[in-house]
């Protein structure tokens, strides 16, 4: 099997086992096990809260101690085997905590698999910018056909969505053992100091104006992220409580609707190589946000009917939102920093988009649906939907007036092999 194939199906696995229950546990929690509203934005908050250090501790140990495709295998293992567990739990309390062990083995994963993938492209000279793009765009593919397969077998709001999510992640831990070896870099002399034999040097990113701003707008984009993925699907099923639209196409396939999304990111994946080249990291960066403003602003006028369109555009832009910052900031990350700390580097990202960004959206769209959003149990959509579209904007013009880089037509192209 040759390596591109090889590292395709990684990445097909990877968010295979994701997408089996991350769009759909909104169901289960409240169509099933019908439990409260607040605490179902406490579990979702799970995935933020273990990406705030485990990415960038498992970054270190990839670093300096284990060989990346090794340990990526041992937490695929256990994170299967912890949300094989989660249906044999009857209280959110302890649900709660459940998921959290298996966000921490999974969640570091994510990063993992960039620097194992990077890694062995490099080691066999091809060009890292050109190249991914069209492997990654196989676990967009991988996210897609789980949530389908969850939907279209009527297991969007019952257990089995864990299971089929379990399979894959045992298939996935016991195949990446099979993968390139991406051995750390061990090359600290007794004289270093005590942040170099930790593995800590990645955080000195952060002592630059450019690198520290970047992660800053990571984690507010993260939280942007974190928004869609909690309340996409709900809104979408809340349109059953409008009599016009109870037996809409929206509402009994809302799953398959937000796959829309997924399915618009395997085109923009592939564009990435020439809006980088093209445009720079910054100008792809802002395309990004501005593209959040139009995600969200089309949600709030959309309906399931003369309003469908709207829905669907939504949708199609969430590609170019998702991947412009999150798959360009991934390779940016990988090209402005030094190459033995490049896994503790896409750790720190992913620190700083899926752990504080997506707490800080878990916990205050939550605060904020809850208190100001929500009368009679029933959620005012339209105005949330304002809401995000406005932050979103606050965030964009920000990052514009902020962000000082001068796009050096080498810096994405002549990456080190």
């Amino acid at each position: 099997m040759g390596l591109k194939l090889r590292l395709t199906l990684m990445n097909f696995l990877q968010f295979f086992i994701w997408g089996s229950w991350l769009i759909t546990i909104a169901n289960y929690w409240f169509g099933t096990k019908q439990w409260n509203s607040s605490e179902f934005g406490a579990v979702f908050s799970t995935l933020g809260i273990s990406s705030i250090l485990m990415p960038a501790l498992i970054g270190i140990v990839a670093d300096r101690w284990l060989n990346a495709e090794k340990l990526y295998g041992i937490l695929h293992i256990l994170s299967g085997l912890s949300i094989f567990c989660l249906p044999m739990v009857n209280n959110s309390n302890t649900f709660f905590w459940l998921m959290l062990v298996a966000m921490c083995y999974y969640m570091p994963t994510i990063a993992l698999s960039n620097s194992i993938a990077y890694n062995a492209l490099k080691t066999k000279r091809f060009d890292v910018v050109k190249e991914f793009p069209p492997i990654r765009v196989w676990g967009t593919i991988g996210f897609i056909i789980a949530m389908w397969v969850t939907n279209l077998t009527g297991n969007k709001a019952t257990v089995n969505q864990f299971y089929i999510s379990t399979i894959a992640s045992l298939v996935l831990g016991i195949y990446s053992f099979s993968l390139p070896k991406c051995t750390p870099l061990k090359q600290t002399s007794n004289n270093s100091s005590w942040v170099e034999q930790l593995g800590l040097n990645a955080f000195k990113l952060f002592a630059s104006y450019k690198m520290a701003l970047f992660f800053i707008f990571s984690m507010l984009l993260g939280a942007a992220l974190q928004l869609t993925n909690m309340y996409g699907d709900t809104y979408l099923d809340d349109f059953k409580n409008v009599p016009m639209y109870a037996d809409s196409f929206v509402v009994k396939y809302s799953t398959i609707i937000m796959s829309i999304s997924q399915i618009s990111e395997t085109m923009f994946i592939l564009a990435i190589p020439f809006f980088l080249n093209k445009f720079g990291i910054k100008k792809v960066m802002l395309i990004s946000m501005f593209a959040w403003v139009l995600r969200f602003g089309l949600f709030a006028f959309g309906n399931p009917t003369d309003g469908l369109w709207m829905i669907i555009l939504s949708c199609i832009v969430y590609g170019m939102a998702f991947d412009f910052f999150n798959i360009s900031g991934s390779l940016f990350v990988e090209t402005t920093t030094d190459s033995k700390i490049r896994s503790s580097a896409q750790g720190l990202f992913m620190m700083m988009t899926n752990g504080f960004g997506a707490v800080t959206g878990s916990i205050v769209s939550g605060f904020i649906i809850g208190k100001y959003f929500t009368h009679n149990g029933m959620k005012d959509w339209h105005s949330i939907w304002i809401t995000f579209a406005i932050y979103s904007l606050v965030v964009a013009v920000l990052f514009a007036v902020l962000f000082k880089h001068k796009q050096d037509p080498n810096e994405l192209i002549n990456i080190e092999h």
